[in-house]
């Protein structure tokens, strides 16, 4: 008996032996499979805070991301969906995203993970952030290197057209991971096999769904008037997709709200102005988080990252005029300014004062007015019901229906063009002007600085098979009326205003 034992020893440590090894290969494959899904660290957060605000994240990962690898893929995949005016590129600035050669996501665009399993193991997902609508380049001329500023309007972006694509995309019956992981592996994802499943199972079919319930919320946009590039409308989408408000109860008058980006530097003075084109709220950090919730439902918003952000954007001063300015001729427009404009527009020697001016005194469009309404002002303060930040209720608070536009500052003015809340006059030399004689039609999108002017070069409709967007001021809530102040003024005084504003 013990010599039987004695001649199996050998035969049992070699079995435990592959045993081990195998176990050791079961471990360390498994280790392979589960290694890219590991969350590891903070979400997109970067040390340099203008970095941080271009491609750091503001939240919406677990809800409102679209995984990495599908979004890459994307352009590729629906290159014929692409918009047609544009040079065929099957990238992301097709869309005026602006994309720095040592980053791989345009800015505006963060990469986090979005947890699958315990908030242990997740998945890359791209998110947006508030660069996507507040960066944007500027050149002096048509072969000059483009500088690229952050906090000003994102005058190049057309964000309702990358929108559209992404909700035409979900519903082509393409959208399928049978036709998408052939293109995600010409782009040397280096999926394993088990993400190759997780995209295939999980991963296409629910972001074609949450596509496709973005595609009803935003049928409003069905309705309206193109933006074009450097506008948006923020509250008609707010009722539809945060409220359930349907596109076809919208009154007729409410539909076309669309607005231009607003730059968002120097914010610290402007805590007690009314903000928002309209005046409907005089607490920024409320504004702030408005407009974070375009991109990032309010379960989901990062409350650290905003408050890195708002603490950068008190103290960001605005760009400075980068041209020739005549000093002499500056100096002139100076008492013409403080004469004709500084009443309503020099409001940081005024804090606290409500500068709302009525629709019927101001005159210009009124779309954006009438799409806030008190409808939506009673559903927005129910919108942070139980969410706190540090022990502070975070619910709104301030939301109020107006009657007018509000009279803003007008530092860095001369990088704010297009003009109006609605971006229906192309410089400053046309606001001037009574809107009678103001461009019916001009082009937008484009980089390239009118000094004479001031505003963006607006009589270019194409350069290099780039075609911009042709803004057409009879189409509904784009109307470029009102705003009367200075159209009175002599010429020389016209051109001494102008050269003074260049200097705020």
């Amino acid at each position: 008996m013990s010599q039987s034992n004695s001649s199996d020893r050998p035969f049992r440590k070699l079995t435990k032996a592959i045993i081990s090894v195998l176990v050791i290969a079961a471990v360390v494959i498994l280790a392979w499979l589960i290694s890219p899904f590991i969350i590891i660290g903070q979400p997109a957060n970067f040390s340099d805070i203008d970095e941080h605000f271009r491609y750091g994240t503001i939240g919406g990962e677990s809800t409102d991301g679209i995984p990495y690898w599908l979004w890459q893929a994307l352009p590729a995949v629906f290159e014929d969906e692409l918009p047609a005016d544009q040079p065929s590129k099957e990238s992301w600035s097709t869309f005026g995203f602006i994309q720095e050669p040592d980053h791989e996501l345009p800015i505006g665009f963060a990469k986090s993970k979005r947890s699958i399993f315990a908030d242990i193991l997740g998945i890359d997902v791209i998110t947006q952030n508030c660069a996507t609508c507040h960066v944007s380049t500027l050149r002096e001329t048509s072969d000059s290197k483009p500088s690229i500023i952050s906090t000003m309007p994102g005058a190049v972006v057309n964000l309702q057209a990358y929108i559209r694509f992404l909700i035409t995309a979900a519903a082509d019956e393409r959208f399928t991971a049978s036709h998408i992981m052939p293109y995600i592996a010409e782009m040397d994802a280096g999926l394993n096999p088990l993400e190759k499943l997780v995209y295939k199972y999980f991963v296409i079919p629910q972001t074609r769904d949450s596509l496709l319930r973005e595609r009803h919320d935003l049928a409003v946009m069905d309705l309206q008037s193109e933006y074009g590039p450097g506008r948006v409308d923020t509250f008609n989408t707010y009722k539809t997709r945060r409220f359930g408000f349907q596109a076809e109860d919208l009154s007729p008058s409410e539909v076309n709200g669309i607005a231009d980006f607003p730059s968002i530097w120097n914010q610290a003075p402007r805590q007690n102005l009314y903000l928002h084109w309209d005046g409907n709220n005089g607490n920024a950090d409320e504004r702030n988080r408005t407009a974070a919730l375009a991109l990032v439902a309010p379960s989901n918003l990062n409350f650290d990252s905003l408050e890195r952000i708002r603490e950068w954007l008190n103290v960001v001063p605005p760009p400075t005029y980068p041209y020739a300015i005549d000093a002499s001729l500056a100096s002139k427009g100076e008492p013409i300014f403080e004469a004709n404009c500084a009443r309503c527009h020099n409001l940081f020697d005024h804090p606290g004062e409500d500068t709302v001016i009525p629709i019927d005194e101001i005159k210009t469009d009124r779309g954006r007015l009438d799409s806030y309404t008190r409808d939506l002002a009673s559903n927005q303060y129910l919108i942070f019901s139980g969410i706190t930040y540090r022990g502070e209720d975070k619910r709104f608070r301030n939301y109020r229906k107006t009657n007018g536009y509000v009279s803003a500052p007008l530092d860095g003015i001369w990088l704010r063009a297009p003009y109006l809340h609605n971006g229906s006059v192309p410089n400053m030399r046309a606001l001037l002007e009574e809107p009678a004689k103001r461009p019916v039609e001009f082009y937008r999108g484009y980089d390239v600085y009118d000094q004479d002017n001031v505003g963006f070069v607006s009589t270019v409709a194409e350069e290099n098979d780039n075609a911009f967007f042709k803004f057409n001021t009879a189409l509904p809530g784009n109307g470029n009326g009102g705003h009367n102040y200075g159209t009175d003024l002599s010429t020389d005084d016209k051109e001494a205003l102008i050269e003074y504003l260049k200097t705020l």
